[in-house]
């Protein structure tokens, strides 16, 4: 398995259907829709939105990117 070097930007789309259309507390976290993890910023846009956009008229579904580079090195 690779490390992760500083450079690397990985972001993970996923998604579910939240308690509040206005935030992000999902109903059942154990049951979200995790889309895939993505090195490309602009790959893990795309696939947020054709999620997002499948689910359009539910408002209780939310899909997100999540900037997993952020988590693993906070202080930058």
């Amino acid at each position: 398995m690779e490390e992760t070097t500083p450079n690397q930007r990985l972001h993970l789309v996923m998604g579910g259907r939240v308690k509040d259309p206005r935030g992000h507390e999902f109903q059942d976290p154990e049951s979200l829709h995790v889309v895939g993890v993505f090195s490309s910023y602009d790959d893990a846009v795309e696939a947020w939105r054709a999620q997002a956009q499948r689910t359009v008229d539910d408002a209780e579904m939310k899909y997100v990117v999540v900037h997993i580079h952020k988590l693993l090195t906070p202080d930058k």
